[in-house]
């Protein structure tokens, strides 16, 4: 989240689109407020919401909401003047928070990783979870607690306006751009990676297992679906894919990599079922299932958060390259547009919790619809 300098030029803002940049940016952190309630209230409510990846994005809407007090400030902070208490604070929120959300989008990314190469279960990634709020904490705010106290004759304040808001002042641009920019590029280009990787080998295990459910891929790929009697009846074209949410059963022959029995700690296994046919039983046998991943849960959802943020920072880093190249660069529209995108962070984050995870649960319920039918 950024805004443009305060132009070094002879351009300025006149009142009236001062005015209209703090509606316009209060308005949206009004929206992103509403996702963050929306993470925290459905996740409390609701069983179905919490599998590893939603609790990654639980824990970080607390983050969020730090973040939309920041935008909520709005140009208040600049109008109390750099010294103020009111810039200051915002400026360390500033710092710490957006930095923070990256973070746990990146953290989100080496989740899916975990899963997919490591066969990383949910007891796992939980025991995680306290690393990456500790390491996630401490990187974010030491920095922005440090630069509070930094404040030179020739210089003034590290914290200072930058139109918009107050965040890390032009006269120290170059921390601006190493800690703060340096941070999220880097991350960002982590987690393509990651994301890069983690795709090359779903179209592999797709391709190998001829996978017959949109929504699983197999996390183990030594035996395709043609040549599985327990869980295909060739006869009858009845297939069985088991989702990531299920417990494992056999548990002494199969395993995820730190020997734990259940995905995301569901008490009842569900499973896909797809008839090309007609309905006919299964008889199980002692061979145990695949384990396999919800790709919208597990995939898209941490895949869309990841989009959601790129398009957040495309704004900023295109102000900020502008301005590093020419001082005196200006535009109005620009930042409007790091107006708005900074502040609708919460409000991305809320709307791909909500539409991926009630569409991952439409396909959980016709599952157990389908299970009572086979009974």
């Amino acid at each position: 989240m950024d805004a443009i300098l305060e132009p070094r030029g002879a351009a300025v803002l006149t009142e009236k689109q001062l005015r209209d940049l703090t509606i316009v940016m209060r308005v949206a952190s009004t929206l992103s407020g509403l996702g963050v309630i929306a993470i925290i209230t459905v996740f409390c409510l609701s069983r179905h919401f919490r599998n590893p990846m939603h609790r990654l994005i639980f824990i970080n809407a607390f983050f969020n909401a730090f973040d939309v007090t920041c935008t909520m400030i709005a140009t208040s902070g600049p109008k109390g003047g750099n010294p103020s208490a009111l810039c200051q604070f915002q400026g360390f929120l500033n710092q710490m928070f957006p930095v923070a959300d990256v973070l746990w989008t990146l953290v989100m990314a080496i989740n899916v990783y975990l899963i997919v190469f490591r066969r990383y279960d949910a007891e796992s990634l939980r025991k995680l979870e306290w690393k990456y709020f500790a390491g996630i904490v401490v990187f974010t705010f030491i920095p922005a607690l440090v630069f509070l106290f930094i404040n030179t004759e020739e210089k003034g304040p590290m914290y200072g306006s930058v139109t918009l808001w107050c965040a890390i002042a032009p006269k120290w641009v170059l921390f601006r751009i190493v800690v703060y920019y340096g941070t999220i590029w880097s991350s960002i280009l982590v987690i393509i990676t990651l994301y890069a990787l983690v795709g090359i080998e779903i179209a592999r295990r797709r391709l190998a297992l001829r996978s017959v459910s949109s929504d699983t891929v197999a996390l183990d790929d030594t035996v395709s679906p043609k040549q599985d009697p327990t869980w295909e009846d060739s006869s009858v074209g009845v297939a069985v894919t088991v989702d990531v949410d299920v417990d494992y059963q056999h548990q002494s022959t199969y395993r995820p990599y730190t020997g734990q029995s259940s995905f995301d700690g569901s008490l009842q296994p569900t499973s896909v079922c797809s008839i090309t046919t007609s309905r006919h039983a299964i008889t199980p046998t002692s061979k145990p299932p695949r384990p396999a991943l919800s790709f919208r849960q597990y995939v898209l959802m941490p895949l869309f958060f990841f989009l959601a943020l790129l398009s957040v920072w495309v704004a900023p880093s295109t102000n900020r390259v502008a301005s590093f190249i020419d001082p005196t660069f200006f535009s109005y529209p620009l930042m409007v547009a790091v107006g708005i995108s900074g502040s609708l962070r919460g409000f991305w984050n809320g709307l791909v919790f909500i539409t991926i995870g009630m569409k991952s649960w439409k396909r959980r319920k016709e599952a157990d619809e389908c299970e009572l039918r086979k009974r």
